[in-house]
């Protein structure tokens, strides 16, 4: 249903084209069978000319239905599934390998003549420094599960989204080793405290999981969002809070 919609989002100008050429192909039709029934005489002319007549009024009443409804979709129906709307966003690469340059000191020595330094941290505390993200008690916070809890089954993602000017909240997760958010679910509803919704983690491979809570206010743009780490585990495992 999601796919549907947002092909009708990303086409409606061509589909507009399209149902714009076959109803003035099929308008000239219909004249063109008006001025034949007008002018007949005999009896089987008029019902030849009465019959193209009807068939090009009946494409034409279609033509105008198909394109009311891609209207209907595209101005309400769309706009009100925040799911069908989706809102690219930046991602961390947890991979990168950041470097020092050391500028040059004090005597004039450039950095060349200085051993460079180059340091690299693991994942794990690339991610400890964006596991709160901008988490903000009330506003924008994922309460349950804890950051670094283990889960199982179907999780209830409970937590705050509300914010100014607000237009909708996504839950988006990924496994640690992959670049790619996947939207889990969505809401259209302030929420100051409670249950964002639910996830089911039974069709996962057991591994670490980012799940990261994206507001987006009513202008379409995306706030920062506020992220946890968390560990699927398979159901014979017990979860621990």
């Amino acid at each position: 249903m999601q796919e549907a919609l947002r092909f009708f989002q990303a086409y409606e100008i061509w589909i507009y084209v399209l149902l714009g050429l076959v109803g003035i192909f099929y308008l000239r039709k219909f004249f063109l069978a008006w001025q034949e029934l007008q002018g007949a005489v005999f009896g089987l002319e008029r019902e030849n000319a009465q019959g193209r007549l009807n068939q090009a009024a009946n494409v034409l009443l279609i033509v105008l239905s198909l394109m009311v409804a891609e209207f209907i979709l595209t101005s309400f129906i769309i706009p009100s599934n925040p799911t069908a709307m989706p809102i690219f966003t930046p991602t961390l690469n947890l991979l990168v390998t950041p470097t020092i340059t050391l500028e040059a000191n004090a005597s004039g020595q450039s950095a060349e003549n200085t051993p460079g330094i180059q340091e690299t941290l693991p994942a794990a505390a690339l991610l400890s420094s964006s596991q709160t993200g901008q988490c903000i008690e009330g506003q924008i916070f994922i309460s349950s599960p804890q950051n670094g809890a283990d889960v199982s089954g179907i999780v209830e993602i409970s937590g705050s989204a509300n914010v100014p000017n607000f237009g909708f909240y996504k839950i988006e997760m990924r496994r640690i080793d992959e670049q790619d958010w996947l939207t889990v679910l969505a809401g259209n509803q302030l929420q100051p405290d409670g249950l964002l919704g639910t996830w089911n983690t039974a069709l996962l491979s057991p591994a670490v999981y980012q799940i990261r809570l994206v507001i987006v206010d009513n202008q379409g743009t995306a706030l920062p969002p506020c992220e946890i780490q968390i560990n699927v585990v398979s159901n014979t495992q017990t979860p621990q809070p």
